[in-house]
């Protein structure tokens, strides 16, 4: 197994402020990715946060992500938008997408929002937060421009991303339902983190270069690749499709359809409904059915080894509490390619340390 250092909050945000800003990045820019992806941490993603840096330092170096970018937009139908994310950090660009889409979901009671030529958009459920903070709700549909990892159902290789599914509704005097899932049957960072722990994933999620199941992480992160599989079999494959043609062949004007080019840029597009359900529905009425139903399904009887149902977004909550109380888990090899990368950006690995205390 490998080790594992638990850095409190404040100084690994410290340390990653000090990383992220050897890419050139605005005092701004540096703040949305810093928070971005510590927020991936400590709601439990850890597929999604400070282990992404390696990753975006080397698309920085290969020009597939510029700093310092912004929304461009492309088409302005008031209730319609159409963005282009211009390769931009997608922490910021996915920010400053919303926050047009929730203006817009404000003044005409909705918004469908395309954006495409993102750089990695990371967490998509931060997205639905912010729209459910506006009490408002969202839906994306998301696609992933880079090596494809993910296999069809009844596939033997890779043709496609994870491709997230995203839901997000505000409860009134509740917290929100946040539905946040890979399309795939787990995210490709998973299997980077279970690879870098010297773990191997469970049965059913993976198969290797020749189509065989395997649960070795490996062969979702370094060559010869296989893939992974999708959930549900047909039904979370046929989800990956239809987020690959509203998110990207829609939204954003590029879908997955070639193999791996060696790039390690990632680029996301995705397909977003911004609504607000007070002007859909009576407010009371919706609220009080909602109520209603979640106190009905989370009274059931739990089954043998779980404590009690919970709904979705209940788990990161919990998940972050307890983190900001004991600190965020980081594997020893994680942590030495952040190192790694700090050099590839002319920071220095010995400063890193020093404000993350380790």
């Amino acid at each position: 197994m490998a080790k594992i250092h638990t850095i409190r909050v404040e100084p690994l945000t410290a340390a990653i402020k000090a990383l992220v800003r050897g890419f050139g990045s605005s005092p701004r820019e540096v703040d949305l990715v810093t928070e971005n992806l510590v927020q991936a941490n400590l709601t439990g993603h850890d597929s999604h946060g400070i282990g992404m840096l390696p990753r975006y330092s080397e698309a920085y170096v290969e020009g597939g992500l510029k700093a310092n970018a912004h929304v461009k937009t492309t088409l302005d139908g008031g209730a319609m938008l159409s963005l282009d994310g211009q390769a931009g950090f997608g922490q910021v660009i996915g920010h400053e997408a919303m926050e047009m889409g929730i203006a817009r979901a404000k003044e005409y009671g909705t918004c469908i929002l395309a954006l495409g030529n993102s750089h990695h958009l990371c967490r998509i459920g931060a997205w639905a937060e912010m729209a459910v903070a506006e009490n408002l709700i969202s839906i994306h549909f998301t696609n992933v421009i880079s090596r494809p990892i993910v296999a069809p159902f009844g596939g033997g290789d890779a043709r496609f991303g994870t491709n997230p599914f995203t839901v997000g509704i505000p409860v009134p005097g509740g917290e929100p339902i946040l539905l946040d899932f890979a399309t795939s049957v787990m995210a490709q960072g998973k299997a980077r983190v279970a690879y870098n722990k010297g773990e191997q994933m469970p049965a059913g999620r993976l198969i290797d270069e020749k189509g065989h199941p395997t649960t070795d992480p490996k062969f979702a992160v370094v060559a010869p690749h296989g893939a992974i599989v999708t959930f549900g079999e047909h039904k979370g494959y046929g989800l990956a499709v239809v987020c690959e043609l509203l998110g990207g062949a829609l939204a954003a004007g590029m879908a997955c359809r070639e193999p791996a080019t060696g790039e390690k840029r990632v680029l996301n597009g995705m397909l977003t409904i911004i609504f607000d359900p007070a002007k859909l529905a009576s407010g009371a009425l919706f609220g009080s059915e909602m109520k209603a139903f979640l106190e009905w399904v989370k009274a059931s009887p739990p089954q043998p080894g779980f404590d009690r149902v919970r709904l979705a977004g209940e788990p990161e909550r919990e998940m972050r509490a307890k983190r900001m109380a004991e600190g965020i888990p980081v594997d020893e090899t994680t942590w030495g390619e952040i190192l790694t990368a700090a050099e590839r950006l002319k920071v220095s690995p010995v400063e890193i340390n020093r404000l993350a205390g380790i």
